[in-house]
């Protein structure tokens, strides 16, 4: 059976890759606090970006983006206002939440995937 944080962080690797040559400045990865971790935090176009990265090698479990529900949102946006407090970012500063979907060797990005 193979590691399953070594196989996420095969995967969020690649989205990392897959994000640069997209022209996203990684901040961080994996930030983490009692709340729970974000993936990858990153910069573009004046945006603190925070993306959850999904990995399915086939559908499965359904498509990999469905991971991503309402309630893994809501725990995603409580530990980006910790992180933006954390760090001092200003009450108004620009923010999205994008997905990166794997779906055996086919990458997606999908740009404001939530509010």
């Amino acid at each position: 059976m193979r590691n399953n944080r070594a196989t996420g962080k095969a995967y969020e690797d690649e989205a990392v890759k897959y994000l640069e040559s997209k022209g996203f400045a990684i901040i961080q990865r994996n930030f983490w606090c009692k709340i729970g971790e974000i993936d990858i935090i990153a910069q573009k176009d004046g945006y603190i970006i925070f993306i959850e990265v999904k990995y399915r090698k086939n559908k499965t479990k359904g498509e990999p983006w469905e991971a991503v529900n309402y309630k893994k949102q809501q725990k995603i946006k409580n530990i980006a206002r910790y992180y933006l407090m954390l760090h001092h970012y200003q009450e108004n500063t620009p923010c999205r939440f994008d997905v990166v979907t794997i779906l055996g060797d086919q990458l997606y990005l999908y740009e404001n995937a939530f509010i």
